[in-house]
């Protein structure tokens, strides 16, 4: 399933060139200092409230980032995180893409008590659904479904549901 994604085209030179048209500088300045203080919060409540409060991201109860996490400095209110969920060690979460020609907008939308391994890439435009586990190290390029096992880079399923692991 393709990604939901918003495309802009951009004339001249690339997207990323040109990104002070797309955002406010002192949004963007402003969010990147906020998130350099919540990457290395030890206080997950702390932390949660920079995200809410400051950043506009929807965070469920009782969800955990680990240190170093990375959120989307530009567009961070288009992350959506349910309950109970972990988000792993220098895991990056993007809601843009600056490309050559355009740019791309895609809120990401994360279900209740997930669990995202280290080091994984979530792109824009995914939904992750509720207790799916993603596994350390994969980049998230389309939607996962609730329950479901996936890593890797290509993504793929690696169980149907973790209850298959539970039963056998």
């Amino acid at each position: 399933m393709a990604r939901n994604v918003e495309r802009y085209k951009m004339e001249g030179a690339n997207a990323l060139w040109q990104v002070y048209k797309t955002v406010n500088r002192f949004k963007a300045v402003r969010n990147f200092i906020f998130i350099q203080i919540a990457r290395y919060c030890p206080s997950l409540p702390v932390k949660n409230a920079i995200y809410r409060r400051v950043l506009g991201m929807k965070v469920g109860r009782e969800t955990a980032f680990a240190l170093m996490v990375m959120v989307d400095v530009f567009f961070p209110e288009r992350i959506e995180i349910g309950d109970n969920c972990i988000v792993g060690y220098n895991t990056t979460i993007l809601t843009h893409e600056y490309l050559i020609g355009e740019y791309r907008l895609g809120t990401v939308k994360i279900g209740n008590s997930v669990l995202i391994g280290a080091n994984t890439t979530i792109l824009p435009g995914v939904t992750i659904g509720d207790g799916a586990v993603v596994a350390a190290g994969s980049v998230v390029h389309k939607d996962v479904l609730p329950g479901t096992f996936v890593g890797g880079n290509p993504l793929r399923e690696l169980r149907k549901s973790m209850q298959d692991h539970q039963d056998g």
